[in-house]
């Protein structure tokens, strides 16, 4: 995925892909992890919009799991509700 602010969705995974900030890899969020966090089934569109809307917290919580589970430079790698939330919070 080439860098880009721009988040695309997944049909085949059903999740938000987007990459973070100074990273090679691509993050996902499945829209299992959007509905926690929206309190209810929401389509890709509504996905698309809280990633805009929070997209500051997504990339914190990007770039706190990357440190925290050490994931390498050009690896993939998902963000659960949790991982979002902590950064919503701060």
């Amino acid at each position: 995925m080439p860098h880009s602010k721009t988040p695309t969705w997944r049909d085949d995974i059903d999740a938000l892909a987007f990459q973070p900030a100074d990273h090679q890899g691509t993050c996902v969020v499945h829209r299992r992890a959007f509905r926690t966090l929206l309190r209810a089934t929401p389509s890709p569109r509504q996905c698309v919009d809280f990633y805009h809307t929070h997209q500051d917290a997504f990339q914190a919580a990007a770039r706190a799991k990357m440190v925290r589970t050490d994931v390498a430079e050009t690896a993939n790698f998902h963000l659960t509700s949790r991982d979002v939330t902590r950064q919503l919070k701060n």
